[in-house]
This record gives structure tokens, sequence and C-alpha cells, in this order.
């Protein structure tokens, strides 16, 4: 069976740090287009970066300059690296990959998803 596996989350203050993990689990990375999104209470899921198979990176305006996509292929993990934290940043946050994606941030074009995990930014 295919998953994602998501791991960190948690809660942190304004302006700290935190990162997120995603593994794959019964299958292999190489060749997938991933993402990060998030959903808030009462919102829709936004989508904040992604990173194609073929090495592209994008970001949402909410989110550049403050949170970094990764991945290792060899380990099929990604990671989604927060820095500069702020409470609006609380959510529900979801890794997503895709076969070949072109790399846009729209959650449709996800067909595996991570379990989710929360976010919160409070001091």
């Amino acid at each position: 069976q295919w998953q994602l596996v998501q791991s960190g989350g948690g809660l942190v203050q304004p302006g700290g740090s935190l990162r997120l993990s995603c593994k794959t689990s019964g299958f292999s990375l190489d060749g997938y287009t991933v993402a990060w999104f998030r959903q808030a209470p009462g919102n829709e899921r936004e989508g904040l970066s992604s990173f194609t198979y073929d090495g592209d990176k994008d970001y949402s305006a909410s989110v550049k300059g403050r949170f970094t996509i990764s991945r290792d292929d060899d380990e099929n993990t990604f990671y989604l690296q927060m820095n500069s934290l702020k409470p609006e940043d609380t959510a529900l946050y979801y890794c997503a990959a895709e076969e070949a994606g072109l790399g846009d941030l729209d959650a449709p074009d996800y067909d595996l998803w991570g379990q989710g995990t929360q976010v919160t930014v409070s001091s």
C-alpha cells in the first residue's frame, strides 16, 4: 500500500523554527513531484511549496523567504524547514505527492497525501 508518513510539527513560539518530514512507504520518491499544504480551521487547503521530480521549486507568497522545501530521494523523504514562524502559520500541515507532476500548488492535482500534522505557533 502506497503511503506518505509525516513526522515533525508541534508547538513553537513566534519567531521559532520547525522541520516537517514526509517519508514514502511502499514506493520510491524518484519520479514524483512533492509538495506541502496546510489547512487552518474554516479555511481552504493552501499550497505552500512544491519540488518537482526534475528539480524545480516553487513557493507561495505567504511562505517565500521563510520556508524551504528539500528532498532526499535516496531516503525517500522530503522536508519542509519552517523559520520565522508566525501565529498565522498555525494550521494542520499535509505533505503530498504526484507522479511526474508539474509542481503547481493546487490540491486536487495530488493523489497521495500524508496523514497531517499540527503546527501551532503561540507564546
